[in-house]
């Protein structure tokens, strides 16, 4: 009995594993949404230590954006999202006001995406995830690498997405709530 527990500790633990302390807190669950600016018409607010939404009040998805710009950089989030949610980190967008898989480089969060090549862990149009891997209904992290024109991304400790692309090399930062229930508790980010 101890053995199953020990391994069930380990593969929890191991998905939580927080970065060293030269990061730039952009979010944790003592800050407050005040670098953030709002995209569209979600209920995101502070809610238990994390910053969450679940409504959308207008069509379309809804975005908090930074409020600055960012080159060559490394992210770290822990998300929460359920099964059905359309959720997302999008790095190097070109313009604050109008985020999208056009102008930003997308890392999809969408367990349920109709087309999956481009579903969890996937940069939309620019690397395919096979097999994807599902996040709905647990912490999960994500990492984001973006140096020069390589792109890279983890959930859970395991590469999901590694590309090469050139169209944008810098821009803002903006996490998407576009269905279902989405909560961040933690992003971190440096430069690299």
């Amino acid at each position: 009995m101890a053995a199953p527990l020990a391994s069930l500790c380990l593969a929890a633990c191991a998905q939580l594993v927080t970065p060293a302390p030269n990061w730039t807190t952009l979010f944790d669950s003592a800050s407050n949404l005040n670098g953030w600016t709002l995209v569209g018409d979600a209920n995101w607010r502070l809610q238990e230590g994390a910053i969450q939404a679940d409504l959308l009040r207008s069509k379309g998805p809804s975005y908090l954006v930074s409020k600055q710009t960012f080159t060559d950089q490394e992210i770290y989030a822990e998300m929460w999202v359920d099964t059905h949610t359309n959720s997302g980190i999008f790095i190097r967008c070109q313009d604050p006001q109008k985020i999208g898989a056009d102008n930003c480089y997308e890392i999809n969060v969408w367990d349920t995406r109709p087309d999956p090549s481009y579903g969890t862990g996937a940069i939309v149009d620019v690397a395919k995830v096979s097999p994807m891997p599902k996040a709905g209904g647990q912490w999960n992290t994500l990492e984001i690498k973006a140096k020069n024109n390589h792109l890279t991304v983890k959930l859970n400790g395991v590469v999901t997405a590694d590309a090469t692309d050139s169209k944008f090399s810098s821009g803002y930062l903006a996490l998407q709530f576009g269905s279902g229930v989405v909560k961040f508790r933690k992003v971190l980010t440096r430069p690299i």
